[in-house]
């Protein structure tokens, strides 16, 4: 007789997650990496502006640290061992995409300011004017940051701090980030006695962020799920399996049929929208999904 063999939910759960990667977001990252690049490196960069999150970090460090440890150093230093911490709560997926655009990122970052482009002086493109810079950087690396989301990853190591911790602190992602962001222009101003590029930087997060929510369709909101279905119950399941919460689920008429139906209604954040549709999809490809903004949740309850 063979030996029952002890399955790893854990494992098992991974495996299945790994189905899910689509190597055709991979070209779309590659992109979105290297705009993320050039807007940073060539418009920001040279005239001292700074990113927001992660980025702007790795910016600040590569200023005040010796020579060889670049920007495209830190960011992998930094980043990676973030989208690690937060593969548990995001999945394989989203973690291997990110990891993905962050490598792009960090590797073109290299390539521009220390092969391709002498960037130690002036912006190759707008020179001296930080007004330029800061408006085309934030536009130009919002674009990056945006086309990453939208293809089920994160560039930023900032966004997965943002869900893991915001929500356990009291804040909503976007207050989160701001507050993050505004205490890095700070010790950008403390360190080098100067106010005029961190409040420019401020124009530049403000530019990109909006370039983003543009580009995602204001992925900055929590987003409600409305599924109209006749297998509710499967659905639940594996939103359970999948998020850790399953919605509550609420009995409904169709009002053309007639028939009993159910809607689950079910909470998520910017990055798990895809997903979401193609669990539900997976499990009645009738389903009906509804997606509403939230502007904000209280508590998540699954009842």
């Amino acid at each position: 007789m063979e030996k029952n063999k002890k399955v790893n939910p854990t494992l098992e759960k991974y495996k299945k997650q790994f189905k899910e990667i689509k190597p055709i977001n991979f070209l779309f990252l590659l992109i979105a990496g290297i705009v993320n690049a050039f807007g940073v490196t060539l418009f920001l960069y040279p005239v001292q502006l700074y990113d927001s999150g992660i980025s702007g970090l790795s910016m600040l460090l590569d200023k005040v640290t010796p020579p060889y440890l670049t920007i495209s150093i830190f960011l992998i230093v930094i980043n990676f061992p973030i989208f690690i911490f937060g593969m548990k709560k995001q999945g394989v997926a989203f973690t291997i995409y990110s990891i993905f655009a962050i490598g792009i990122y960090s590797l073109f970052s290299f390539l521009f300011t220390q092969v391709f482009f002498d960037v130690s002086t002036s912006s190759p493109i707008a020179g001296n004017d930080v007004l330029l810079c800061a408006l085309f950087g934030g536009a130009i690396s919002g674009i990056g940051s945006g086309l990453t989301i939208r293809f089920g990853g994160a560039i930023d190591g900032i966004d997965v701090l943002s869900v893991v911790f915001a929500k356990k602190i009291g804040l909503s992602i976007g207050t989160f980030v701001m507050i993050f962001n505004f205490i890095l222009y700070i010790v950008c101003g403390f360190i080098f006695r100067d106010w005029t590029l961190p409040l420019y930087s401020i124009v530049t997060y403000f530019i990109g962020s909006k370039t983003v929510d543009f580009i995602v369709e204001d992925f900055d909101r929590s987003k409600c799920a409305m599924i109209v279905t006749t297998k509710a119950s499967i659905i639940t399941d594996l939103l359970c399996e999948n998020f850790g919460s399953s919605g509550t689920i609420i009995n409904a008429i169709g009002g053309y049929s007639k028939t009993d139906k159910q809607i689950v209604y079910f909470i998520v954040n910017r990055f798990q929208l895809n997903k979401l549709k193609r669990i539900v999809l997976s499990a009645d490809k009738n389903a009906f999904i509804s997606i509403q903004d939230v502007s904000d949740v209280t508590k998540k309850i699954d009842l």
